[in-house]
């Protein structure tokens, strides 16, 4: 910004000069003080130019300088890159090298582990085989062995099991191919002549003869078995049958997979009212109200019967209308008087039966207030103790 001030200022001060070249000879001829002060404007701004044209350099060489080391820096950081790049290769290659060996050694490993275990199951068998050949010999059939404690334990045998069920069809063939190494011995054959040729040949054809001779048997054995599981298993249902039946249950109720539902309530529990609607209109009435009238009844019926179980005075019988009659009354004074009797007694028994209601009450309450300070004394002796 600077220099194109300068360079600006320096461009006008020419074409001045360029522009009154008349006037600067006369002003040289007439005023040698405009020309001193023109000459040291010029000086001044050739100086000013000199100064930035040498810090323009110096900033120039500063700035070269510095992009100098970028660039070795950058071409350092590229030669370090490329060798961790390469360090990265090689510890990733050396890495999926020992990956791949550690997979081919365990892959070696199971292969030894089913040989063992296949060789293991192969003796069993031969000794197996050779036990059903020896059971005419005296003594038992069977054979105790110890449980070792430090055996595999059932879990870990479901888990092995539920493994072995889970193999795909490379590991199966896998281990085809292995039990069949196993089973299937080679045959050396090589500096044989023709007599060895047909001795081998004939163990062959007497191999063949016993294992078909053996899996005749084996099948037969296998039929009889199932023949018999069956049997057992329909006699079993016979006796699950009598057994539900014994229990009152449906006779197919113990053959099932799942055993029968445990009744946990009456089967009379859950049946259609039977009660009329007169006796369910009555089962809720009764209380405090009807208590009051069986007792007023009760009142009135003793002291109904009371009065007419008392003597009567006899008075005369009167001939003709009884003198002060009004229209209305009564044939006899008594017939005045037993109604008047009436209605008093009735007042009575009310006046009875709500004292005697008022006095059960009383007594309730009573017994509640025992009740309650029976309580508490008891209370107060279990906190003392």
């Amino acid at each position: 910004m600077m220099r194109n001030t300068l360079l600006k200022k320096r461009r006008s001060s020419r074409r001045l000069m360029s522009s009154k070249p008349a006037a600067k000879s006369e002003g040289e001829a007439g005023d040698p003080e405009f020309v001193k002060r023109q000459d040291q404007k010029r000086s001044e701004l050739d100086e000013q130019l000199k100064e930035y044209i040498n810090e323009w350099r110096k900033q120039r060489a500063k700035e070269e300088d510095e992009l100098k080391k970028l660039k070795e820096k950058q071409a350092k950081r590229k030669v370090t890159r490329a060798e961790e790049e390469q360090r990265m290769a090689q510890r990733k290659k050396e890495e999926e090298e020992r990956r791949v060996r550690e997979i081919e050694e365990k892959k070696q490993r199971e292969i030894e582990e089913k040989r063992q275990r296949l060789e293991e199951a192969e003796k069993k068998r031969q000794a197996m085989v050779q036990a059903m050949k020896d059971k005419d010999k005296k003594g038992p059939n069977f054979t105790i062995t110890k449980r070792d404690t430090s055996s595999k334990t059932i879990g870990d045998i479901n888990m092995s099991a539920q493994m072995d069920r889970n193999k795909s069809k490379e590991q199966l063939e896998e281990e085809k191919k292995i039990s069949l190494s196993f089973r299937i011995k080679p045959l050396d054959l090589a500096g044989l002549n023709e007599s060895k040729l047909r001795t081998k040949a004939q163990e062959l054809w007497e191999t063949i003869v016993k294992l078909e001779t053996e899996k005749y048997d084996l099948e037969e054995r296998q039929k009889r078995q199932d023949y018999d599981l069956k049997e057992l298993k329909e006699r079993q249902k016979q006796q699950l049958r009598h057994k539900a039946l014994k229990k009152g249950l449906d006779p197919e109720a113990l053959t099932g997979k799942y055993p029968p539902k445990i009744q946990v309530a009456s089967k009379y529990e859950r049946r259609v009212d039977t009660r009329s609607y007169d006796d369910k209109k009555k089962l809720f009435e009764g209380g405090y109200i009807s208590m009051v009238d069986e007792l007023r009844n009760e009142l009135w019926q003793k002291r109904n019967d009371r009065f007419t179980k008392r003597r009567r005075p006899k008075l005369p019988k009167w001939f003709g209308e009884r003198p002060g009659k009004k229209p209305g009354d009564a044939e006899t004074p008594e017939g005045e008087e037993e109604g008047k009797v009436d209605e008093i007694e009735e007042d009575e028994v009310e006046e009875v039966a709500i004292e005697e209601v008022e006095e059960e009450v009383v007594e309730e309450e009573e017994e509640e207030e025992k009740e309650e300070e029976e309580e508490e004394e008891e209370e107060e002796e279990e906190e003392e103790e």
